[in-house]
């Protein structure tokens, strides 16, 4: 079974760096007409805050109700049985697929002090932006181990 892969509307962009981090092929289209997102879905399925849009999307629109991006997300990862345990991830930025690399690799794109206190990097094979896990790092796993806890858990 193929992994699932997302169109996101322009509502739902920090959805999108979410899933993004998560690992999953979240394409996030800020400006697009209704009929121009329906022709780009493929094989994705699209995600919106537009219930007529959803509708539209027949099988393949999932609406989300919430506006608080927890709640969002904990709802996208129920309907699709979506798993924090992947191994790969992609770019926030550009939705690219994320590369380890060796340490070297990064030498001069990164900060000093991270490149000398930090010893896994990766890159972006489409932007090339360099990734760590910096003390942000921490913070992220936290608030997706409460969103896989359960509803009520997200701070509003």
């Amino acid at each position: 079974m193929p992994e699932p892969a997302f169109l996101l509307d322009g509502m739902l962009g920090s959805l999108a760096r979410w899933l993004r981090m998560i690992g999953y092929d979240s394409v996030y289209v800020r400006d697009a007409a209704d009929g121009d997102l329906l022709g780009m879905l493929g094989n994705r399925s699209l995600l919106t805050r537009d219930r007529q849009l959803a509708q539209r999307a027949g099988p393949r629109g999932f609406y989300l109700e919430s506006d608080v991006l927890d709640d969002q997300l904990s709802a996208v990862m129920e309907r699709f049985g979506l798993s924090l345990e992947r191994e790969g991830t992609r770019c926030t930025a550009c939705n690219g697929e994320l590369e380890k690399v060796d340490k070297e690799a990064v030498r001069g794109r990164v900060p000093e002090g991270t490149w000398s206190v930090h010893q896994e990097f990766w890159l972006c094979s489409r932007c090339g932006k360099a990734y760590w896990h910096g003390a942000h790092w921490k913070n992220i796993r936290q608030r997706l181990d409460r969103i896989t806890e359960g509803p009520g858990n997200s701070p509003r």
